[in-house]
């Protein structure tokens, strides 16, 4: 299956380089990652299409198949023309449809000066500090099972690390990490960024944009790209900071969710 989208293509480049598999079925890809089966959207199917109406609890049918221990069910749509009946359908089936903005830059515009050291993550410590940072924006979630995710999230990140495909950047206020951003090489001249976070406490300060910033500038001056690749909620308040940082809209990204378990609350 050929993907148009460079949101998921971006997507499933990294997802491969750090360990998940991709199975695809000719209509649809399944999207694996077998160290980390809470991974929303490391365990998904990306369908080429919408599916034809009436079609949308089949495919929700679909996942469960492919995944029948899952809490989750993740679902792609490589184009994002999808009809009011079809989200309506799906929104039915208990799904949440989520159209995001997905955005490019070939240059970044320096952000404001901020009351914190910006510099890449370094060691175990940082790392599990980077876990604890996300483990805090999702306080509904119980932190054992959330733990185990980032944790194992971390592994496959630091696997393009290693890999010399990039970067990600923390900002620490008083030598706790506040805010982070990665950026990675997807492919010739092309890198995308993953899981913009801020602890609550330390929103509108510009900590968001100086690490957005940082990781970018790493990717552009240290490994030649030439294209920064960026997801936000169309309607969230981090599509403003992009664009204010140089990023300019390019398409949109369908993917639909539904959590249960210990991640439906």
């Amino acid at each position: 299956m050929h993907v148009s989208s460079l949101g998921f293509r971006t997507d499933l480049a990294l997802l491969t380089a750090s360990g998940s598999i991709v199975e695809d079925r000719g209509t649809h890809l399944v999207v694996r990652s077998p160290d980390n089966p809470s991974y929303f959207w490391g365990n998904f199917i990306l369908l080429a299409q919408p599916p034809v109406p009436g079609g949308e609890r089949e495919v929700v049918g679909a996942f469960h198949t492919e995944f029948p221990l899952a809490d989750h069910v993740s679902i792609g749509i490589d184009t994002a023309d999808l009809s009011d009946d079809a989200r309506a359908a799906f929104e039915a089936a208990g799904m949440t449809v989520d159209d995001a903005t997905v955005l490019t830059a070939s240059a970044l515009v320096a952000p404001r000066e901020v009351a914190a050291e910006v510099r890449a993550l370094d060691g175990d410590d940082d790392w599990e500090a980077r876990a604890r940072l996300s483990q805090q924006l999702y306080p509904q979630t119980p932190e054992e099972a959330f733990m185990t995710f980032a944790r194992q999230k971390n592994v496959q990140e630091r696997r393009l690390v290693d890999a010399g495909r990039g970067q990600r950047f923390g900002a620490f206020v008083d030598g706790t990490l506040v805010s982070t951003a990665g950026a990675f090489v997807t492919e010739d001249g092309v890198a995308r960024f993953q899981s913009v976070e801020t602890h609550p406490d330390h929103r509108r300060q510009g900590l968001a944009a100086a690490v957005v910033h940082a990781a970018g500038q790493d990717a552009l001056d240290r490994l030649g790209v030439r294209t920064l690749v960026i997801v936000a909620d169309t309607d969230g308040e981090a599509v403003g900071i992009y664009r204010r940082l140089g990023f300019a809209d390019a398409e949109r990204q369908l993917m639909l969710e539904r959590r249960s378990g210990e991640w439906g609350a």
